[in-house]
Protein backbone atom coordinates (compact mmCIF):
# COMPACT_ATOMS: atom_id res chain seq x y z
CA UNK A 1 0.00 0.00 0.00
CA UNK A 2 1.02 3.83 -0.51
CA UNK A 3 0.98 4.49 3.14
CA UNK A 4 3.08 0.99 4.32
CA UNK A 5 6.13 2.31 5.14
CA UNK A 6 9.52 -0.85 5.03
CA UNK A 7 11.38 -1.10 8.37
CA UNK A 8 14.79 0.41 7.17
CA UNK A 9 12.47 3.64 7.00
CA UNK A 10 10.81 3.56 10.32
CA UNK A 11 14.36 3.15 11.69
CA UNK A 12 15.96 5.70 10.03
CA UNK A 13 13.20 8.51 10.87
CA UNK A 14 13.35 7.31 14.57
CA UNK A 15 17.16 7.62 14.30
CA UNK A 16 16.56 11.07 13.04
CA UNK A 17 13.67 11.88 15.50
CA UNK A 18 16.09 10.69 18.83
CA UNK A 19 19.05 13.28 17.13
CA UNK A 20 16.80 16.04 16.78
CA UNK A 21 15.70 15.57 20.26
CA UNK A 22 19.25 15.56 21.89
CA UNK A 23 21.06 18.10 19.33
CA UNK A 24 18.01 20.77 18.67
CA UNK A 25 15.20 19.81 21.23
CA UNK A 26 17.11 19.41 24.79
CA UNK A 27 19.27 22.27 23.66
CA UNK A 28 16.71 24.62 22.91
CA UNK A 29 15.03 24.37 26.01
CA UNK A 30 17.96 24.86 28.18
CA UNK A 31 18.66 27.66 26.53
CA UNK A 32 15.15 28.86 26.94
CA UNK A 33 15.42 28.45 30.40
CA UNK A 34 18.30 30.13 30.62
CA UNK A 35 16.94 33.32 28.18
CA UNK A 36 19.25 32.85 25.52
CA UNK A 37 19.37 32.64 22.21
CA UNK A 38 19.93 28.56 21.47
CA UNK A 39 22.63 29.63 18.77
CA UNK A 40 24.11 31.48 21.57
CA UNK A 41 24.53 34.51 19.77
CA UNK A 42 22.39 36.87 21.55
CA UNK A 43 19.18 37.02 24.08
CA UNK A 44 16.14 34.52 23.44
CA UNK A 45 14.05 35.90 20.05
CA UNK A 46 10.82 37.82 20.32
CA UNK A 47 8.00 35.53 21.83
CA UNK A 48 10.33 32.91 23.48
CA UNK A 49 10.76 34.26 27.09
CA UNK A 50 13.17 32.59 29.69
CA UNK A 51 10.61 29.76 31.99
CA UNK A 52 9.89 30.72 35.15
CA UNK A 53 7.29 28.11 35.88
CA UNK A 54 6.78 24.48 35.82
CA UNK A 55 6.22 23.07 32.29
CA UNK A 56 3.37 21.23 31.37
CA UNK A 57 2.31 18.97 28.61
CA UNK A 58 0.38 21.83 26.94
CA UNK A 59 3.15 24.37 27.19
CA UNK A 60 5.70 21.88 26.11
CA UNK A 61 3.62 21.55 22.85
CA UNK A 62 3.37 25.24 22.20
CA UNK A 63 7.70 25.40 22.35
CA UNK A 64 7.95 22.66 19.77
CA UNK A 65 5.10 24.86 18.04
CA UNK A 66 7.35 28.06 17.83
CA UNK A 67 11.25 26.31 17.86
CA UNK A 68 10.45 24.07 14.94
CA UNK A 69 9.35 24.34 11.21
CA UNK A 70 6.12 22.90 10.69
CA UNK A 71 7.78 20.21 9.20
CA UNK A 72 10.34 19.66 12.12
CA UNK A 73 6.97 19.78 14.28
CA UNK A 74 4.73 17.11 11.95
CA UNK A 75 7.82 14.81 11.98
CA UNK A 76 8.07 15.14 15.79
CA UNK A 77 4.25 14.12 16.32
CA UNK A 78 4.78 11.23 14.10
CA UNK A 79 7.95 9.96 15.27
CA UNK A 80 6.75 10.40 18.84
CA UNK A 81 4.58 6.94 18.84
CA UNK A 82 7.65 4.71 17.06
CA UNK A 83 9.89 6.83 19.45
CA UNK A 84 8.15 5.58 22.85
CA UNK A 85 7.18 2.14 21.05
CA UNK A 86 11.18 1.84 20.88
CA UNK A 87 12.61 3.07 24.25
CA UNK A 88 9.80 1.06 26.00
CA UNK A 89 10.90 -2.08 24.25
CA UNK A 90 14.63 -1.16 25.11
CA UNK A 91 13.96 -0.62 28.82
CA UNK A 92 11.63 -3.55 29.16
CA UNK A 93 15.17 -5.85 27.45
CA UNK A 94 17.66 -3.75 29.89
CA UNK A 95 15.54 -4.43 33.03
CA UNK A 96 15.13 -7.86 32.67
CA UNK A 97 18.92 -7.84 31.54
CA UNK A 98 19.86 -6.57 34.61
CA UNK A 99 17.15 -8.34 37.04
CA UNK A 100 19.12 -11.08 35.56
CA UNK A 101 22.54 -10.02 36.31
CA UNK A 102 21.39 -9.47 39.91
CA UNK A 103 20.03 -12.78 40.44
CA UNK A 104 22.93 -14.45 38.60
CA UNK A 105 25.40 -12.66 40.95
CA UNK A 106 23.24 -13.09 44.35
CA UNK A 107 23.00 -16.90 43.75
CA UNK A 108 27.29 -16.63 43.22
CA UNK A 109 27.79 -14.68 46.06
CA UNK A 110 25.91 -17.39 48.02
CA UNK A 111 27.66 -20.46 46.47
CA UNK A 112 31.35 -18.83 47.05
CA UNK A 113 29.64 -18.27 50.77
CA UNK A 114 29.39 -21.77 51.69
CA UNK A 115 32.56 -22.63 49.86
CA UNK A 116 34.83 -20.18 51.99
CA UNK A 117 32.86 -22.11 55.32
CA UNK A 118 33.60 -25.41 54.25
CA UNK A 119 37.58 -24.56 53.35
CA UNK A 120 37.92 -22.49 56.66
CA UNK A 121 36.63 -25.87 59.06
CA UNK A 122 38.25 -29.07 59.39
CA UNK A 123 35.82 -30.14 61.10
CA UNK A 124 32.30 -29.82 59.56
CA UNK A 125 28.87 -29.93 61.86
CA UNK A 126 27.81 -33.46 60.20
CA UNK A 127 31.28 -34.71 61.62
CA UNK A 128 29.92 -34.04 64.88
CA UNK A 129 28.61 -37.51 65.41
CA UNK A 130 31.77 -39.08 64.52
CA UNK A 131 33.55 -37.58 67.13
CA UNK A 132 31.70 -39.54 69.71
CA UNK A 133 32.86 -43.05 67.69
CA UNK A 134 36.24 -41.73 67.40
CA UNK A 135 35.98 -40.54 71.26
CA UNK A 136 35.23 -44.06 72.20
CA UNK A 137 37.46 -45.57 70.54
CA UNK A 138 40.53 -43.82 72.24
CA UNK A 139 39.15 -44.47 75.62
CA UNK A 140 39.09 -48.30 74.52
CA UNK A 141 42.02 -47.96 73.88
CA UNK A 142 43.70 -46.51 76.49
CA UNK A 143 41.35 -48.67 79.07
CA UNK A 144 43.26 -51.60 77.07
CA UNK A 145 46.29 -53.74 78.88
CA UNK A 146 48.64 -53.26 75.62
CA UNK A 147 51.00 -50.22 75.58
CA UNK A 148 50.69 -50.36 71.64
CA UNK A 149 46.86 -49.13 72.43
CA UNK A 150 47.68 -46.29 75.50
CA UNK A 151 50.12 -44.70 72.12
CA UNK A 152 47.74 -44.71 69.51
CA UNK A 153 45.24 -43.09 72.18
CA UNK A 154 46.84 -40.20 72.61
CA UNK A 155 47.81 -39.51 69.25
CA UNK A 156 44.61 -39.87 68.19
CA UNK A 157 43.08 -37.51 71.05
CA UNK A 158 45.76 -35.04 69.52
CA UNK A 159 44.62 -35.58 66.17
CA UNK A 160 41.13 -34.55 67.45
CA UNK A 161 42.74 -31.94 69.81
CA UNK A 162 44.20 -30.35 66.77
CA UNK A 163 41.26 -30.44 64.58
CA UNK A 164 39.11 -28.51 67.34
CA UNK A 165 41.77 -25.76 67.11
CA UNK A 166 41.23 -25.61 63.31
CA UNK A 167 37.38 -25.94 64.01
CA UNK A 168 37.96 -22.62 66.56
CA UNK A 169 39.69 -20.85 63.79
CA UNK A 170 42.86 -20.59 64.72
CA UNK A 171 46.06 -21.36 62.07
CA UNK A 172 49.58 -22.32 61.90
CA UNK A 173 52.21 -24.60 60.26
CA UNK A 174 52.20 -26.73 63.69
CA UNK A 175 49.74 -27.11 66.95
CA UNK A 176 52.26 -24.84 68.93
CA UNK A 177 51.43 -22.16 66.34
CA UNK A 178 48.00 -22.62 66.68
CA UNK A 179 48.05 -22.80 70.73
CA UNK A 180 50.14 -19.66 71.23
CA UNK A 181 46.97 -17.56 69.28
CA UNK A 182 44.96 -18.93 72.12
CA UNK A 183 42.62 -16.31 74.08
CA UNK A 184 42.87 -17.72 77.25
CA UNK A 185 39.29 -16.06 78.09
CA UNK A 186 37.66 -18.73 75.56
CA UNK A 187 39.93 -20.99 75.73
CA UNK A 188 39.86 -21.83 79.77
CA UNK A 189 41.61 -25.31 79.34
CA UNK A 190 44.21 -24.47 77.22
CA UNK A 191 47.06 -25.51 80.12
CA UNK A 192 45.19 -28.86 79.80
CA UNK A 193 46.11 -28.85 76.13
CA UNK A 194 49.84 -27.47 76.05
CA UNK A 195 50.36 -30.21 78.74
CA UNK A 196 48.30 -33.52 77.00
CA UNK A 197 50.38 -32.02 73.70
CA UNK A 198 53.44 -32.01 75.45
CA UNK A 199 53.10 -35.71 76.56
CA UNK A 200 51.53 -36.72 72.97
CA UNK A 201 55.33 -35.59 71.50
CA UNK A 202 57.43 -37.44 73.70
CA UNK A 203 55.40 -40.43 72.52
CA UNK A 204 55.72 -39.54 69.03
CA UNK A 205 59.04 -38.41 69.64
CA UNK A 206 60.80 -40.91 71.68
CA UNK A 207 58.49 -43.64 70.84
CA UNK A 208 59.33 -46.87 72.87
CA UNK A 209 62.02 -45.15 75.35
CA UNK A 210 58.92 -42.67 76.84
CA UNK A 211 57.85 -45.14 79.55
CA UNK A 212 53.83 -45.06 80.18
CA UNK A 213 51.72 -46.32 82.61
CA UNK A 214 47.86 -46.94 83.09
CA UNK A 215 47.67 -44.15 85.52
CA UNK A 216 49.01 -41.65 83.53
CA UNK A 217 47.64 -42.60 80.12
CA UNK A 218 44.14 -42.31 81.98
CA UNK A 219 45.75 -38.78 83.23
CA UNK A 220 46.68 -37.39 80.03
CA UNK A 221 43.17 -38.80 78.26
CA UNK A 222 41.75 -37.06 81.05
CA UNK A 223 43.51 -33.70 80.09
CA UNK A 224 42.13 -34.01 76.26
CA UNK A 225 38.59 -34.29 77.69
CA UNK A 226 38.52 -31.89 79.79
CA UNK A 227 39.11 -29.67 76.85
CA UNK A 228 36.60 -31.49 74.50
CA UNK A 229 33.66 -31.01 77.19
CA UNK A 230 34.42 -27.21 77.16
CA UNK A 231 33.72 -26.81 73.67
CA UNK A 232 31.06 -29.21 73.54
CA UNK A 233 32.79 -31.53 71.17
CA UNK A 234 31.74 -34.48 73.71
CA UNK A 235 27.89 -34.91 74.23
Amino acid sequence: MGGDISLGDALSQMFWFMGELAFKFIPGTVASIIGTDPSGTGPIPAGLSPITEPVTMVSMVSFLEKTSSPDQYRAFSEGWGTYVTFAMGLSFVLSTGIIYCIIRIRQIRHVEHLRFEAAERTVTAQDVPKTRLRWDRVVEQASADSEHGWRLAILEADIMLNELLDLEGYRGETMADKMKQVDRARFNTIDYAWEAHKIRNQVAHEGAAFPLSAREVRRVIGLYESVFREFDLLK
